[in-house]
């Protein structure tokens, strides 16, 4: 039997819309929190668009470290999976969700079906283009920005508290948790924050801006 349509696909990704004989050969998935969705140099199942909740895809190096490379939110693309499918290659991150989320997957053959349409592949370009300036955004972030600035951003624009802790901060920032737990400690010294267990308070969010806008040259 045909899988149904989801009533939210066709609003968060309207390209589709002029593809109905794919929409039916759809696959539904919902998962838990904490399920990976796809791995580093495996082969890609299909293109993934979530309907809610929210993916993480990062990479890992050798020694066990792992930089967050961006997040998929409902109507967004993951840039992985589409470079994947583009060039026929094998994955070159992960993806793991962070809370329960609900995708629809377009499989690798309908998906190549889909880019003969030209609506839908100006679309996927386009998001794909906006996917890249993100990644180009943290790789000049990594290169340019020194450490501290980038975790005082990282605090900022969470409210008084930021409940997280130091490892997934080091997660985030694409570092080790022995270096947040320095800086974090220095930041306390300072007056810029108070730390808890699993709880980081804003004691001088001017102070912290001042430390994020402050690039090395």
């Amino acid at each position: 039997m045909p899988t149904p349509t989801p009533p939210d696909l066709l609003s968060l990704y309207p390209a589709l819309g002029g593809l109905p004989g794919l929409l039916p050969r759809l696959t539904v998935m919902q998962v838990p929190a904490g399920t990976q969705l796809f791995r580093e140099n495996e082969a890609c199942q299909g293109f993934p668009m979530v309907l809610s909740g929210e993916v993480r895809v990062s990479r890992s190096a050798a020694n066990g470290r792992e930089l967050e490379l961006y997040r998929v939110s409902p109507g967004e693309m993951c840039l992985v999976s589409s470079a994947g499918l583009f060039a026929d290659q094998p994955l070159t991150a992960r993806g793991v969700a962070t809370c329960e989320t609900r995708l629809a997957l377009l499989s690798p053959a309908d998906f190549r079906a889909a880019l003969t349409d030209d609506h839908f592949r100006a679309y996927v370009l386009g998001l794909f283009a906006a996917r890249m300036a993100d990644l180009t955004g943290l790789i000049e972030a990594i290169a340019f920005q020194r450490l501290d600035s980038r975790l005082a951003s990282a605090l900022l624009g969470h409210g008084q508290q930021v409940r997280a802790t130091h490892q997934a901060l080091a997660d985030e920032l694409g570092t080790v948790r022995e270096i947040v737990t320095r800086l974090l400690h220095r930041f306390e010294r300072e007056g810029l924050v108070e730390l808890s267990r699993e709880c980081i308070t804003i004691r001088d969010s001017a102070g912290l801006r001042a430390v994020a806008a402050y690039q090395s040259r």
